[in-house]
């Protein structure tokens, strides 16, 4: 029987052992999975940083070739820039000459100016007393019209007495008589006034004569003028001409030199922008290789790239692990049947102590022992109970 017992003895500490050691076994799996996952994610993070270094090649390429287009645009510019200034102070040339014209010109047009100005205060002058005379010198047409007309009122009034006189021989209308207040003037009275209007129309006469002759006088003055005026006014208009076509031609001119000018300043600003840029990558590739031979990150968005890159990896395989952990404990947790319980699971089976017997499970049947439920929260308002001695 003690061999019995030893080599049951044996027995159970080589099953422990087989135990310790298959899961040991689970555990180098485990971390040769996690090793070779690793290794993987190096690899793969090998090959995009390979990648990433073959891309900035390639782009270093690209910049050397806009870098060397950009230099002969530049060059190309600079012959077209010496051209155009050239060309620049040839248009100076032109526009000084065309200054001088036009000064020359505005001399002269001052002068005409001044003598059309001093002709149109004469002109007008004369036309001033020209229309005076005109009003003093009385209108046959006007005074004829109003011959006419006050003939039209005579007859009017002269058809409009006889119906009064009419209406005033009639003894049936009551109102045919209106007394008119005021006196009549006597007929000394009325001679004297005669004659004092003869007086006055002598003196008009007189006076109009005056007038016409005055009058024909400034209208042969005036002719004179106005052929000065006229022939004055043909050469204005000549030189006015000349030097609104001089100023077409040199607003012309100025409008092609200034877009000449701002087309070289477009041109100048956006080669230097392309060498800074040129020089701006270029610093930047050599500061990447020069950190690459160093071992770091050739930019700090690559530095960044990285480390995102390597928290995915990592976000990754805490997914997955989680997953599995997730699949176990639902395997943990189904019961036979597809039935699945988070309850803790009880024992159904013992181990009996008899050594005559194999150490192998044994259900407990339909008299497993009772497991209490562990105590609640609520068991804190409650008091231990006070163990009494028992007394024999």
């Amino acid at each position: 029987e003690r061999k019995v017992k030893q080599e049951k003895r044996k027995y159970a500490s080589i099953v422990v052992l087989r135990d310790n050691l298959q899961l040991e076994l689970g555990k180098q799996r485990y971390l040769k999975e996690r090793m070779r996952e690793q290794e993987e994610r190096k690899r793969l993070n090998i090959d995009r940083l390979n990648q990433i270094i073959n891309m900035a090649e390639d782009e270093m390429v690209k910049l050397r070739k806009r870098y060397e287009a950009a230099v002969q645009e530049r060059n190309d510019r600079g012959i077209h820039l010496i051209e155009r200034n050239e060309e620049v102070c040839i248009f100076y040339e032109k526009v000084n000459i065309h200054d001088q014209l036009l000064r020359e010109g505005a001399v002269s047009m001052q002068n005409q100016e001044e003598n059309i100005r001093v002709l149109e205060l004469e002109t007008r002058e004369l036309q001033r007393q020209i229309d005076l005379l005109r009003k003093q010198v009385p209108d046959k047409a006007s005074i004829e019209s109003s011959l006419v007309n006050s003939q039209i009122e005579l007859a009017t009034t002269q058809e409009h007495l006889y119906d009064l006189e009419k209406k005033l021989e009639t003894p049936e209308n009551k109102g045919r008589v209106r007394l008119l207040k005021g006196q009549d003037p006597d007929p000394d009275k009325l001679e004297e006034d005669c004659e004092k209007l003869e007086e006055r129309l002598a003196e008009q006469e007189q006076k109009l004569l005056e007038k016409e002759l005055i009058l024909e006088e400034e209208t042969r003055l005036t002719d004179r003028v106005t052929k000065k005026v006229e022939l004055g006014q043909q050469d204005t208009l000549q030189l006015a001409k000349k030097v609104n076509e001089y100023q077409r031609k040199l607003q012309d001119t100025t409008r092609k030199m200034m877009a000449i000018v701002s087309e070289l300043s477009m041109n100048q600003a956006e080669t230097m922008k392309l060498q800074q840029e040129t020089t701006d990558k270029r610093s930047q590739v050599e500061d990447a290789y020069r950190k690459l031979d160093m071992g770091m990150p050739p930019t700090d968005d690559a530095e960044i790239e990285w480390q995102r890159m390597l928290r995915d990896e990592e976000m990754k395989s805490n997914r997955i692990l989680q997953k599995q952990q997730a699949e176990e404990e639902a395997e943990q947790y189904t019961v036979p049947g597809g039935i699945t319980t988070t309850a803790e699971p009880r024992p159904n089976a013992y181990i009996p102590d008899d050594l005559t017997e194999l150490p192998v499970p044994r259900p407990y049947g339909a008299l497993a022992p009772f497991k209490p439920t562990e105590p609640g929260a609520c068991m804190r308002h409650i008091r231990k109970p006070i163990v009494k001695p028992i007394e024999i």
